[in-house]
């Protein structure tokens, strides 16, 4: 009797440890529900709070791309009034009057009172020169096998010299270069 009293009470002690854990389980998942929405709400107001910075932070850069049109304003206005000339200087351009009299105006110095003006860009012979020499050293190296920094060094200055000649022929073709009298 005592053996079945003893594991009736023990069954007893079980099933409501058993209904206790369910009971606890079903706690927690209910708590797990809570603390997921709980995030997610914390997760919304960081959000919420990310927007509001950065509408702050566009209104901001809207102010200030104004004020700094309206301080382009005033400073183009400022430099709008009309300024005090203190110095003068007469500069005669384009007249070239040296018909044997003594009497001719000064030249200022610029290529432009002679009547001719210089092309801008490079030159085809610094063209040539360049593209001469990168190419008669390549050659150069190819060519002496024994040697191939002294064949480089022969052909490059070979190679820049015919690429310099031949492009300064191109300039005074084109009019670049006026050719010797």
């Amino acid at each position: 009797m005592k053996r079945i009293m003893l594991t009736g009470l023990v069954s007893v002690f079980l099933l409501t440890a058993c209904k206790k854990d369910d009971q606890i389980a079903e706690k927690s998942l209910e708590q797990q529900k809570i603390e997921f929405q709980m995030r997610q709400l914390e997760i919304e107001k960081q959000k919420l709070a990310i927007e509001k910075e950065r509408m702050a932070y566009e209104t901001q850069k809207k102010a200030d791309s104004i004020a700094e049109a309206q301080k382009a304003k005033t400073a183009a206005a400022a430099a709008s009034t009309p300024k005090v000339i203190r110095e003068t200087r007469t500069v005669y351009r384009d007249r070239n009057y040296n018909s044997g009299s003594n009497g001719s105006y000064a030249n200022n110095g610029s290529s432009a009172s002679q009547g001719t003006t210089q092309k801008k860009g490079m030159s085809k012979a610094a063209k040539g020169t360049i593209i001469g020499t990168v190419g008669g050293a390549a050659a150069g190296a190819i060519i002496s096998r024994k040697n191939r920094g002294l064949g480089a060094v022969i052909g490059g200055v070979v190679g820049g010299a015919t690429g310099y000649t031949i492009g300064r022929s191109q300039d005074r073709k084109d009019g670049r270069v006026t050719p010797r009298n």
